[in-house]
């Protein structure tokens, strides 16, 4: 990597200083994880380094010299995702159940909503047959932690009588399912998705209890 400044009229090169080095290798870095933030939604580990660089408007050579390859960009990417990942321990202890399903679903909609990437790139790792199993076990902690989290809400609510009766299990995957179709829909660019987003409201619509009887077909 050049650490010279060059100038113009044959002046003599200026020696960059390590934090102007440091600054330059952050930035460089930081260009590759955005590009391949991007190319790693849209395929999955069928993405090469050739993709991220030409993503990243640099040479393949470049992207090298900043990471090993294609795995660790990834294995960079899915800590960034957990990390930024909704906690569901976040939540005010002091609300009912059904007023932390409330602001658990605000908060995961929000999120799904202005960075579906991240949300991408974690279930491609969990659902891409070539993602390394390591990788899938990393994702699928992360989606574990979260249902069991809203499992236990929903049990909670029911208790409570916020919730509707059922399995738990079952009820939470129906709202996982929404999440991770909102997801897809969202990175595919869906014009009625950007106008219409669902609110925590209408997700949780499918907990609330029935003001009557259940009717079954």
């Amino acid at each position: 990597m050049n650490d010279r400044i060059i100038h113009p009229q044959g002046v003599e090169p200026v020696p960059r200083t390590e934090s102007a080095n440091a600054q330059i290798r952050r930035s460089q870095r930081e260009r590759l994880m955005d590009a391949a933030r991007e190319v790693f939604a849209r395929k999955g580990w069928a993405a090469t380094m050739a993709d991220i660089a030409t993503q990243a408007g640099v040479s393949q050579g470049l992207a090298y010299r900043y990471f090993a390859g294609k795995a660790e960009i990834m294995r960079a990417l899915l800590e960034q995702a957990v990390r930024g990942a909704p906690l569901p321990s976040a939540l005010d202890p002091s609300g009912t159940p059904w007023e932390r399903l409330e602001q658990l679903m605000r908060t995961v909609l929000d999120a799904r909503r202005e960075r579906v990437r991240f949300y991408r790139i974690l279930q491609h790792a969990m659902e891409d047959p070539a993602a390394p199993e390591d990788f899938k076990a990393l994702a699928r902690a992360q989606g574990g932690r979260f249902r069991d989290a809203l499992r236990e809400l929903i049990r909670e609510g029911q208790a409570a009588g916020e919730v509707a009766d059922g399995d738990p299990e079952e009820l939470a995957l129906a709202v996982l399912a929404t999440l991770f179709g909102l997801s897809s829909m969202a990175m595919g660019g869906s014009e009625r998705l950007s106008e219409h987003f669902p609110s925590a409201a209408v997700v949780l619509r499918m907990l609330r209890p029935c003001a009557g009887p259940e009717r079954r077909p």
